[in-house]
């Protein structure tokens, strides 16, 4: 599962990286270093370019601002989004919320890592397992390119010419955690690799498990930070800062 990550990155800075075409935001997210559904993210897609300057077949990459939580084109409203912030890849390609997003609507959501919650031999007030959280990110300090799937919902209450009427919104594809994160959590988000990054982006191509891999035990590293991510109130660079292990419970 992937259900909290930081994200503190420039959009100049992404758009370097990830060799942005086209901003298409009307201004920059705040750092956030406590990422929760429902937040505002940044995902990188490739569409169409605008009408006046589009050819058959064209594309350009976009980054987007847009929010976690998958609602389908379909949904009645848009609070199903805050239960599929996660699409898990051994159902993604056939289940109906990500089978159309899947084929045609696939991104990367550049994050600088993200955070699980392992149970502790020690108790609570109310007697279940404390819960220490870690933060796993790559070794390098670099990006992490969680592989993803964006979809449009039309607001049913607005009009069909007003330009907020569609809700952009993303999901995270998860799959069993390698042998060094799994004594964290069994599930861990999936990466793209730089090398995969077109045929993964790219609308006009199916999309295929084969793009998508867990982070190699010598890509990312896991360590304990304090408790204060628990509360989406929390944020700030002190987040994941790591925790003295005789701090750890």
């Amino acid at each position: 599962m992937c259900g909290r990550y930081a994200s503190s990155r420039h959009p100049a800075d992404l758009a370097r990286e990830f060799e942005i075409d086209e901003l298409r935001l009307s201004m920059p997210l705040e750092e956030n270093y406590n990422v929760a559904p429902t937040d505002e993210v940044y995902a990188v897609l490739e569409r169409a370019p605008r009408e006046r300057e589009a050819r058959d077949g064209d594309v350009e990459r976009q980054l987007r601002a847009v929010r976690w939580g998958l609602v389908p084109s379909w949904a009645k409203d848009r609070s199903i989004g805050s239960r599929m912030i996660n699409a898990r890849m051994e159902t993604v390609a056939e289940k109906p919320a990500y089978k159309k997003a899947f084929a045609q609507r696939r991104c990367l959501l550049p994050a600088d890592g993200y955070y699980e919650w392992y149970d502790t031999e020690q108790k609570d007030a109310k007697g279940k397992p404390r819960k220490q959280p870690f933060f796993i990110r790559p070794k390098d300090g670099g990006t992490l390119a969680m592989a993803g799937l964006y979809e449009l919902w039309p607001d049913p209450d607005k009009a069909p010419d007003d330009p907020g009427r569609w809700l952009w919104t993303c999901t995270v594809i998860t799959t069993n955690a390698a042998d060094h994160l799994g004594r964290i959590h069994d599930r861990m988000p999936l990466m793209v690799d730089r090398s995969s990054w077109d045929a993964w982006l790219d609308p006009t191509r199916p999309g295929s498990l084969d793009l998508l891999v867990p982070a190699s035990p010598d890509v990312l590293e896991a360590y304990p930070v304090a408790t204060l991510v628990s509360s989406v109130r929390n944020n700030g660079p002190q987040l994941v800062e790591p925790l003295p292990l005789e701090d750890v419970t």
